[in-house]
């Protein structure tokens, strides 16, 4: 077995490691990344950006639809072939070659094998043995979480590797489980034509949302043509010839094929972990400098830490990760549960901070204020009256806002300005001066600003 030494070695070349090796390796220091798969990383390939190449061109029939002018120039359906087309064209046909420019331009060498963890700074890979002066940094991310039902992997369910790399469209298509994966997928399918059955065991669909939102996206949802079915069970999953789930409490649904989208699985179990004496599978328990609690030497970032499975959180972590290690000060502002996040149906949801039941469980004296989001003349290009709201959620002792969310269509880029005042605890009284561009959408800022009374 040979031995290299370098200064970082990073476990998984998905968008956390990227940051971290690129980063790290523009910061003077000799870093590997190990990937066993595809540099990129699921985002890349088989989530974020395929599924949203899936969703856009409907979105936008969609929105032209609601303008008088356009609506008369749209005589066609949707080109299904050319959608799956360009899907693969984003996915570079599942070719990474064009993810490697990036870190070879910034000194990182890729390591290509399954990498474990074999002791302090040491990581097997193949028949290698890869040493680290500094520290390992364990960014393997997640890949889709299969529930213990009777018979579902014998089923052969599809994941979202699955359904966004699909070359052929289903022509019924059953979804388990209400969160993101769920009602996107739904959407984009219905859109290509599936009779979509989606299953929630909850008693809505997302269900971490503010109940407004949920309840727009299931109304669109329902339609497109989508039957959505709440609080049942899946008790028991049988393929012979087409897909039948039975459900507690409700007569069995039938498919051509099924999407399970419940949750995520940590890529954490082979790695080695047991022999630095932490626990294959789990979480890898960190500070907020993502240092491991049991180890210095050791960092993981995005799904690896458990703490916020998205992809911009992962990247965030991994500009902290490099910085600790670069010796800078650093400082984490942005966690948990309210993280930035955008879901892409239409309605779509753009979120930050926190929901209306989760500040009241966190004991904020808060007060809630809402109006359309198409209620100002930018809205108007948008579709006179679409439908959509904005919220935000304000501390009234400490005068700011402290949650937002915002519906409507192609709403998700008015998240970052809500970030902006969250994360910075910026007063109502300055912003009210952050005075918005007329006539643009922004103006549900002034809007919002006057109801709340300034």
């Amino acid at each position: 077995m040979s031995q290299r030494e370098f200064d970082v070695i990073v476990i998984g070349a998905g968008p956390a490691g990227e940051v971290a090796a690129g980063r790290l390796g523009e910061g003077g220091l000799k870093v590997a990344i190990v990937e066993g798969h595809l540099v990129g990383g699921e985002c890349s390939f088989y989530a974020c950006m395929p599924s949203k190449s899936l969703l856009r061109p409907a979105e936008a029939i969609d929105e032209a639809r609601r303008i008088p002018g356009a609506a008369e120039a749209i005589t066609g359906e949707l080109d299904v072939p050319a959608v799956l087309a360009r899907r693969d064209e984003v996915i570079h046909e599942l070719d990474d070659s064009a993810q490697l420019p990036w870190l070879s331009d910034r000194g990182v060498e890729v390591v290509r094998g399954r990498a474990k963890i074999t002791g302090e700074r040491t990581v097997a890979v193949g028949g290698d043995q890869l040493v680290a002066r500094r520290a390992v940094i364990v960014a393997t991310g997640s890949d889709a979480l299969i529930p213990p039902i009777d018979g579902l992997r014998d089923a052969e369910p599809w994941t979202n590797r699955e359904i966004t790399t699909t070359k052929t469209v289903p022509a019924r298509l059953l979804i388990l489980g209400g969160g993101v994966v769920g009602v996107e997928m739904a959407q984009a399918f219905a859109s290509f034509g599936s009779q979509v059955t989606l299953v929630e065991g909850g008693d809505r669909i997302l269900a971490r949302e503010e109940p407004f939102a949920a309840q727009q996206v299931h109304e669109s949802l329902a339609e497109r043509g989508v039957k959505i079915i709440t609080g049942a069970k899946a008790t028991a999953v049988h393929r012979n010839g087409d897909v039948s789930m039975e459900l507690e409490g409700h007569g069995p649904v039938h498919g051509d094929e099924i999407l399970v989208a419940v949750g995520r699985s940590l890529n954490t179990r082979d790695l080695g972990l047991d022999s630095i004496g932490l626990e294959p599978g789990k979480p890898v328990e960190v500070r907020d400098t993502m240092q491991s609690t049991a180890h210095d030497w050791l960092y993981a970032i995005g799904d690896a830490n458990g703490r916020v499975l998205l992809t911009h959180m992962g990247k965030y972590q991994g500009r902290i990760a490099c910085d600790h290690i670069l010796g800078k000060p650093v400082e984490l502002r942005s966690d948990g549960g309210q993280s930035p996040r955008v879901i892409f149906t239409d309605p779509q949801v753009a979120a930050v901070g926190h929901t209306e039941a989760s500040a009241r469980e966190a004991g904020l004296n808060i007060r809630v204020v809402e109006v359309g989001s198409s209620a100002n003349a930018g809205g108007s290009f948008y579709g006179r009256n679409a439908p959509g709201t904005a919220r935000i959620v304000v501390d009234e002792d400490r005068g700011v806002i402290v949650g937002a969310t915002f519906t409507g269509p192609d709403i998700g880029e008015f998240i970052h300005a809500a970030t902006i005042a969250v994360i910075g605890e910026v007063p109502l009284e300055r912003l009210w001066h952050a005075v918005p561009s007329f006539p643009t959408r922004s103006e549900l800022w002034l809007r919002l600003l006057e109801t709340y009374g300034l």
